[in-house]
């Protein structure tokens, strides 16, 4: 486990808020950690996105996203909160997910109780996996893990299926069965936020979800810390603020053929290597050379 992520789970039980942004890759990883965020959270969906040009519904495979937090793990120190969707299967797939996932480096296991192939969580037309088949997963996760400081996170997606009640009972539910974190997705408003907390908070930490155009009204992290949330993740921001940024790129590569009409807006071949750390692993190199 890296140094950072090892008080991960004592952060999740202090007063301020873990902001944690969404990333894809080891360099948006090491973007981040370098912009000074000691937490990034992996988004399945991010993956889909990026490595695959398609959208969240269940296409990435347990490879892909392994391999990608193993890339991380390689190049940061930060914690990584792994989105593992469905945990790729049953009770017996999860325990599998959940060891390599550990092994791999990361610090927290997300694992959600939608029907699979499973779709983003604010999209139309989810379905549900039964309440006792996600809590033997749920056990399976912890039953497995390594080490206690590796976090299960525990999301519902009955919000949007079954309503308010059957979103508190599920939660209930994964919060017997072992979480260490809990994710109720798809948060409508002060209605649903105020329920979830005034059940749960104190009780297991709860983690908000702010997804640009969803389904929760977007708060920023400050607010969300006095309405007594543990932690915040920006899953698809950085996906959507580059998609925006490329077709402009592309744009002005295409209308004027040349890309020097964009250089205020990107690092050019010395930033890029001096962010990347080349001379310094050249350097490193050298110390071995006979």
């Amino acid at each position: 486990m890296s140094q950072a992520g090892s008080n991960f789970k004592e952060q999740l039980l202090q007063d301020d808020i873990v902001v944690a942004p969404g990333v894809y890759d080891a360099l948006s990883a090491s973007i981040a950690e370098q912009t000074g965020f000691g937490t990034v959270y992996l988004s399945g969906a991010s993956i889909a996105y990026t490595k695959l040009g398609r959208p969240d519904i269940g296409l990435t495979s347990f490879t892909e996203v392994v391999d990608t937090l193993a890339h991380i793990r390689e190049r940061s120190e930060v914690s990584i909160v792994v989105d593992a969707d469905t945990g790729f299967g049953n009770a017996m797939n999860v325990g599998r997910t959940v060891r390599l996932m550990e092994a791999a480096g990361a610090n927290a296991i997300q694992l959600e109780d939608q029907t699979y192939p499973k779709r983003c969580g604010h999209l139309r037309g989810k379905s549900l996996v039964p309440k006792g088949e996600m809590v033997g997963k749920i056990k399976a996760a912890v039953d497995v893990r390594r080490d206690e400081r590796t976090l299960i996170v525990g999301r519902t997606d009955a919000l949007a299926v079954d309503g308010l009640e059957a979103a508190l009972e599920r939660a209930e539910a994964y919060r017997e069965a072992g979480i260490d974190l809990l994710f109720v997705e798809g948060l409508r408003g002060a209605d649903d936020i105020d329920a979830i907390l005034g059940r749960f908070k104190g009780r297991v930490p709860v983690m908000a979800n702010m997804v640009e155009g969803g389904d929760t009204p977007i708060q920023d992290a400050a607010s969300l810390q006095a309405l007594g949330f543990s932690m915040v993740i920006f899953p698809g921001a950085l996906v959507r603020a580059f998609t925006f940024m490329a077709n402009r790129f592309f744009g002005t590569l295409k209308s004027d053929g040349t890309t020097d009409n964009f250089r205020d807006h990107m690092l050019d071949f010395k930033q890029l290597n001096e962010f990347l750390g080349t001379e310094r692993l050249l350097a490193q190199g050298k110390q071995y050379e006979n």
